[in-house]
C-alpha cells in the first residue's frame, strides 16, 4: 500500500483503486494508464515537478495529453521561472519513482497545481504512487489533500 492510498484511506475520501500491468517498454506512463485503463487520455493527470530559482520544488498536475507550460506555471507559483526538476531529485523529494510520482502522500508537502481542465470532470485519475496503479477521485477532492491550487498550467498540442 503506497502512502497515497494510505492518505485517501486516513481521510476516508472516496476513492477508486486501478491496476495494471505496466509494460517496462511504454511509450509514456500517463498515456500507457489512459490506454490501458480505458479513459480519455484528458482525464488522467500526470505529475510532474518542477523547480523555481531557488530551488523550491513545485508540483503541477496536467492531463496527459497535454505538455506543462513552464511560463504559466511559473506565473500561477509567483516565481520568476520554473524548469523541470531534475528526475532524481523528484524521486528522493516525493518518495515516488518518476513513472509513478502521486501528488497525494510525497515525503514532505510542496506547492501544487492541478489544471484547471480538471475542473470539468465529475472524477480524474492521478497516479497512486507506483507504476501501474492509479486512483479515481473527484478533483476537488484532489485539491484539498493535496493543499493545490487550480490554474491553467497545460499547453494542448
Amino acid at each position: 500500500m503506497t502512502p497515497a492510498i494510505k492518505l485517501l484511506q486516513r481521510t476516508k475520501t472516496p476513492h477508486r483503486i486501478l491496476e495494471y500491468d505496466h509494460a517496462p517498454d511504454a511509450d509514456g506512463y500517463g498515456l500507457e494508464a489512459a490506454r490501458v485503463l480505458n479513459q480519455a487520455p484528458e482525464q488522467v493527470f500526470k505529475t510532474l515537478l518542477a523547480q523555481a530559482p531557488s530551488n523550491e520544488l513545485i508540483v503541477a498536475m496536467v492531463p496527459v495529453s497535454c505538455l506543462l507550460d513552464l511560463k504559466a506555471l511559473a506565473g500561477a507559483a509567483n516565481v520568476k521561472k520554473a524548469t523541470m526538476a531534475d528526475p532524481a531529485y523528484a524521486e528522493r523529494s516525493t518518495g515516488y519513482v518518476v513513472g509513478g510520482i502521486s501528488p497525494l502522500g510525497q515525503k514532505r508537502r510542496l506547492r501544487a497545481f492541478l489544471d484547471a481542465s480538471a475542473l470539468a470532470y465529475e472524477e480524474i485519475y492521478v497516479s497512486a504512487g507506483r507504476r501501474g496503479l492509479e486512483i479515481a477521485l473527484t478533483p476537488n477532492d484532489l485539491l484539498a489533500l493535496a493543499q493545490a491550487t487550480s490554474a491553467s498550467i497545460a499547453k494542448r498540442d
